[in-house]
């Protein structure tokens, strides 16, 4: 039998209808009896997979410009939170980027959040609502749920409305605004060019990479981004054009701002097998701190969400809360970069050290949540680095042999929160080496952001980035992997004894032989075949019971279109792509040879069940290998029998076995049985 998938009848025999979802071609449509020889003489075939081409070139292209402006709209952006800063809390007019101070405002400063909370409300509430948020998990719903469509209100509000909410004191980031920022450039221009939506979402992410790369200068990491949190693949039709576009955005961003690394550090010693140890205990521990950080946004999300009040007034509800911590403790206000070079570089210890962590965690999670606009990476990076370097300090002071040193347990702190909390592995990793440029610390960052991925994803499916898409049921893929069925070729698990019919056959005989021989379950398409047994067309039973319904008086009347068919050295992937755009549930095998002689034939239910081996691969666990056997193995191919002598000392004792037995019977069984003599003859 050829197919057991009765669903296909209906879908085949309806092939001229069209379908929104797959293109339907030309041929798709009934054809007149005058074109059957031009028929007869046509297989649709599956289309070439074409390397990157003039499309791609262009589409690189496209990356590159919106990278340029990706990284000038970056030095803007941080321009312009410089400027509200010093609007803000300084009283001047000036975009040099610098920390908040009450030293003018005095207990003014608990006002000043306040004001850009009012202001941000507003602003989503008339202008767009898009622009709530920390700007990465609305980028990613977009591209899984929106085309990669971009609205571009948000390229103009998204900044704005962070500079507002980041100068007057907002205890975030400026990254993710400026990757939402980048991204929504991208998606403007695919949305003013003619491309298809996944080129489309290429130039998203391009412009993601380009605005993450131009804000920390890194973009290796910027690229792993986009690969890990957007582009959710690994292809060079789409990995070259962003890897571009970061690189592109940070020769722009050193041109504007320099090439100084983001975060400084002093240099860090190699680090022993104690300190690694060390190391990824510490990372452990972040993992769950970093689980909990999630928890508590989205608890706090939750908790606005319960307030009789419109949710334009929430930011400045939040924000009351950031005045009044930013007036106990001004270092919890604004974007704190100059906090985490501090903690790095080992002068911020001790007690105000707690205090920082504490209140700007308390500030951040009540702000983040009411719905204003600001990003999470650098309020991350401040509690991871100070979790690390409190618990390399008191490692260092407890346990000295450990040769556990403190800034480099405040770097994988850093770095492993991210990686516990964003779940992007090698992002953290490699994002922690380019913005403080310590290759020693490379090591140590594998270890902790490992085993705080590994935590994490232990003890949460979902990230601080997913957590939202996952309430709203969003599948959101955390693991890629390649396609199984592209590994399989169509040769391998076609059927080769195929039923066919012939052309000249006439509808009464083969609908009489199929309701006689044939459940209804059983085989709904069949090949047919000319006198010379090459392929003509591919009929259904619908086809056969509506030729005969209107006159007709052979198969060949009931051929509605080419035949679709599969080569048998194409993958399943090739097939199940055929299957869709042809509309069918089952295809030919031909060669290339003679893409008309039929070899075999695949349907949708095949493509199932070559899952079996996969699975069966995953989840059935295999025998154990034994070292005798590994060992005996390798004595073989050297030429030695080291089972010779465990086989010579197995004949000595059945012999001696035997012996003793008949000693004992000869003697009645009163003596004892004489014992075994060694026998050392060769068996």
């Amino acid at each position: 039998m050829t197919d057991q998938d009765p669903s296909t009848s209906d879908a085949e025999a309806s092939q001229s209808q069209p379908t929104p979802a797959v293109p339907t071609p030309a041929s798709a449509l009934p054809i007149a009896p005058s074109m059957q020889p031009t028929l007869d003489a046509t297989v649709v075939v599956p289309p070439l997979e074409t390397p990157p081409n003039r499309r791609a070139l262009w589409l690189t292209a496209g990356a590159m410009l919106v990278a340029a402006g990706a990284a000038v709209l970056a030095h803007l952006l941080t321009g312009l939170i410089g400027l509200v800063t010093n609007i803000s809390f300084h009283g001047r007019f000036s975009t040099d980027f610098v920390p908040p101070t009450a030293a003018l405002l005095g207990a003014g400063v608990i006002l000043v959040p306040v004001v850009g909370g009012l202001i941000v409300g507003l602003m989503a509430r008339f202008g767009s609502s898009a622009i709530r948020g920390h700007g990465i998990p609305e980028v990613m719903e977009r591209v899984l749920l929106g085309r990669s469509r971009i609205s571009p209100v948000v390229m103009f509000l998204k900044p704005i409305s962070a500079a507002i909410a980041i100068g007057t004191g907002g205890p975030f980031g400026a990254e993710g605004p400026i990757i939402a920022t980048g991204g929504a450039l991208g998606s403007l221009l695919g949305q003013t060019l003619h491309v298809t939506a996944d080129e489309r979402k290429t130039l998203l992410a391009a412009g993601a990479a380009a605005g993450m790369a131009a804000t920390f200068n890194a973009p290796v990491s910027s690229v792993l981004l986009a690969v890990e949190l957007l582009l959710f693949e690994y292809r060079a039709r789409s990995l070259v054009p962003v890897a571009l576009a970061a690189a592109v955005a940070s020769a722009v961003r050193i041109v504007l701002v320099g090439n100084a690394p983001a975060f400084t550090l002093p240099d860090i010693p190699a680090t022993t097998l104690a300190a690694l140890f060390g190391y990824m205990v510490l990372g452990a521990l972040v993992g769950v701190v970093a689980v909990g950080v999630t928890r508590a946004v989205y608890a706090i999300e939750e908790g606005f969400e319960r307030l009789p009040v419109h949710w334009m007034w929430w930011p400045a509800l939040g924000a009351l809360v950031v005045g009044i911590i930013g007036y106990v403790d001004i270092r919890t206000l604004g974007v704190g970069y100059y906090n985490i070079d501090a903690i790095l570089d080992g002068t911020l210890v001790g007690r105000a050290l707690f205090m920082l962590v504490v209140l700007k965690f308390i500030s951040w999670v009540v702000y983040l949540g009411s719905g204003t606009s600001g990003g999470t990476l650098a309020p991350l990076f401040t509690f991871g680095s100070g979790i690390g370097s409190a618990a390399g300090t008191l490692v260092v002071s407890r346990l000295p042999s450990l040769g556990m040193d403190v800034h480099v347990a405040a770097l994988v702190g850093m770095a492993a929160i991210f990686a516990g909390a964003s779940h992007a592995l090698l992002t953290s990793v490699v994002f922690a080496f380019e913005t403080t440029r310590q290759p020693n610390g490379l090591l140590p960052l594998l270890a902790g952001c490992s085993t705080a991925y590994l935590v994490a994803t232990l003890m949460s499916r979902d990230s601080i980035m997913t957590v939202r898409l996952a309430q709203r049921g969003t599948v959101v893929a955390s693991e890629y992997n390649v396609d199984y069925l592209s590994r399989v070729r169509v040769g391998e698990v076609a059927t080769r004894d195929v039923v066919t019919l012939n052309a000249s056959q006439t509808l009464d005989e083969v609908l009489a032989w199929i309701a006689s021989t044939m459940s209804p379950g059983q085989h709904q398409g069949f090949p047919v075949l000319d006198g010379e047994g090459r392929l003509v067309g591919v009929v259904t039973r619908r086809n056969l019971m509506d030729a005969s319904a209107s006159g007709g008086t052979t198969v060949a009347d009931a051929i509605r279109r080419p035949a679709a068919v599969v080569y048998a050295d194409q993958t399943l992937r090739d097939a199940g792509d055929h299957m869709v755009r042809e509309r069918v549930g089952r295809l030919p095998v031909v060669t290339r040879a003679d893409p008309r002689k039929v070899i075999g034939i695949i349907s949708r239910s095949d493509l199932l069940y070559a899952h079996a081996r996969r699975l069966d691969e995953e989840m059935r666990p295999e025998e154990a290998w034994k070292i005798a056997d590994g060992v005996a193995a390798v004595a073989a191919s050297a030429g030695v029998d080291v089972r010779r002598g465990a086989r010579k000392r197995a004949a000595r004792m059945r012999r001696a076995r035997v012996k003793g037995a008949a000693r004992k019977s000869t003697s009645g069984g009163d003596g004892e049985a004489d014992r075994p003599t060694g026998d050392s003859s060769d068996e």
